[in-house]
Order: structure tokens, then C-alpha cells, then sequence
């Protein structure tokens, strides 16, 4: 963890963990807030690359609007829990006066923005499946216990609607944003900036096609050229638009998601061994 003495009311947290504090963000080396190298930019916080002094290199998020200090234990608590090959772990936290930061794993393959808008190379559509299928693996790792959080930050557009009335986050909750990450990811659209209203419209749009309104083709991502398998495509779209219902009631487990896209990612494989084999013979 890391903290920084003297300029700030001491929250408990790194004091409980006993763990040994790092004189100031200085340490991070490449560290700038506003001059260094930005990663990304949300409507409450935004994220620097820079360089702890074992020459790890790591992602720092600093939170523009200080949570209170018991938010941010809670936070801080909930990520160092985070434990899997699909998502990036907590390394530590600072808190600087009035600021607060995440100190987090620097992933060198970029984000799922990245991957997902590149133009050299575009996502096929197994790879997409299998980002959904170890997306919902690790929600159910994360679900073992029932979860209630107040106070959260995020990117709207990607926030429970329910948490605009009720200021809960839940177990449901998460079902919702991942019904949204698999949303642009079937589509292709952007999955940063995202707002309350092009979460709506990209809703809408998804549910219209899913009920037959519009065709299928309206959802799928041109870049694609029809290169996928659209039986698989339709049964990730009907679950990703439960996911997203606006009450909480109406949206699947998270078992049952998994179970969806564990049967796509079962039929890729089973297609890719064909492809294989057809090339192998043809050679």
C-alpha cells in the first residue's frame, strides 16, 4: 500500500494492513498528474502509466472527486480480493491530502477499447466469444458472496439503472454492465465515453433486433463481414438483453449467462477444429 504521511487524516486502512508506506506518488517514477502519460480518462477519474522503483510498471487511477475515507476502504478492501488471469489486481492505494489513488497492474495488451476498435487488426468473432465466456467466469468467482455498495463511481453508461434511485449497487447490478460490455462487444461500438443516452439507444437497438423488429444484421459489427456464427450471435444477444432489463428482477444469474456463453464458446471450438482439419486436408 502506499499513503502519504502527513497530509491526511489517517483512514484505518493501510494501518490495519500493516503494510509499509511509500513516501509520495514522487516514487512512482513517470507520475505527473496532468503531464504524464494518460491511459484513459472517465467522468470521474482518470488513469496515468508510470513506474515503481522495483521497475514494475503499473497503472495509476486517481479519483478526481475524493471519495469519503471509509468508501475508499471499502473499495480498496473489495479490489485487493481480485484475484484472476482475466483481470487486473490491486497492488496498492494512496491518499494524498484530499486525492485518492489506485495503484493497479499495468496490462501491456492494452483494453478490451483497444482490441476492440483497432483498425490493423480486427476481433474475430471466436476471440470475442471467449472474452464474453471469461468475462462471466470471473463474475461468478466475484459472486460468492452477496454484495451491496453505496457510494460507487463509474462510467454511467455502464451503471445499474436502479442505482440512480435506489444508490445500491447489487450483485444484479453487475449483470447489467456486463450486459452492456457484451452489447458493444457483439456490435463493435465504442466501449469508452459511454453515456446514459447511448446506453439507451444501444439498448434499444439490441432489443428491437432481438425480438425480430429489425434484422440481424443491423447489430452485427461490419467489420466482421459476416464471419461468425449468427445462431450463437442470437442466443449471446437475447441473454446480454436480459441482462440489461431495467429492473433487477427481470435479469439472469449469472450462472445461467455463463452457461449461454460456455455453450457459444463450446460450438467455436467444436468450428475451429473443422476449419482446422479442412485445412489440414486441403494441404
Amino acid at each position: 500500500m502506499f499513503r502519504v504521511p502527513g497530509k491526511s487524516t489517517s483512514c484505518g486502512l493501510c494501518s490495519s494492513h500493516g503494510a509499509d508506506f511509500d513516501p509520495s506518488l514522487g516514487k512512482i517514477c513517470g507520475f505527473k498528474e496532468g503531464k504524464g502519460k494518460s491511459l484513459g480518462r472517465g467522468s470521474a477519474d482518470e488513469v496515468y502509466k508510470g513506474r515503481l522503483p522495483s521497475g514494475q510498471v503499473v497503472a495509476i487511477k486517481h479519483i478526481k472527486k475524493g471519495n469519503s475515507l471509509d468508501t475508499f476502504a471499502r473499495e480498496v478492501m473489495g479490489l485487493s480480493r481480485i484475484r484472476h488471469p482475466n483481470l487486473i489486481s490491486l497492488l496498492g492505494c494512496c491518499i494524498e491530502g484530499d486525492e485518492q489513488y489506485f495503484v493497479l497492474e499495468y496490462c501491456h495488451a492494452g483494453n478490451l477499447a483497444q482490441h476492440l476498435l483497432r483498425k490493423d487488426c480486427i476481433l474475430t468473432w471466436d476471440r470475442r466469444v471467449k472474452i464474453l465466456r471469461d468475462c462471466t467466469w470471473a463474475e461468478m468467482l466475484g459472486m460468492k458472496e452477496s454484495k451491496v455498495f453505496t457510494d460507487v463511481r463509474g462510467t454511467i453508461g455502464y451503471m445499474d439503472p436502479e442505482y440512480m434511485t435506489n444508490a445500491k449497487l447489487t450483485c444484479a447490478s453487475d449483470i447489467y454492465s456486463f450486459g452492456i460490455v457484451a452489447l458493444q462487444i457483439l456490435s463493435g461500438q465504442k466501449v469508452i465515453e459511454l453515456d446514459l443516452d447511448a446506453s439507451e439507444q444501444l439498448t434499444r437497438k439490441a432489443t428491437d433486433v432481438s425480438l425480430g423488429k429489425r434484422p440481424l444484421t443491423d447489430f452485427e459489427d461490419p467489420r466482421l463481414h459476416g464471419d461468425l456464427n449468427r445462431k450463437d450471435f442470437k442466443s449471446i444477444l437475447h441473454i446480454a438483453v436480459l441482462c440489461v432489463a431495467k429492473s433487477s428482477r427481470g435479469r439472469p444469474l449469472i450462472d445461467i449467462v455463463f452457461d449461454e456463453l460456455d455453450k457459444a464458446w463450446k460450438n467455436t471450438i467444436a468450428e475451429m477444429k473443422i476449419r482446422k482439419e479442412i485445412g489440414t486436408s486441403a494441404t
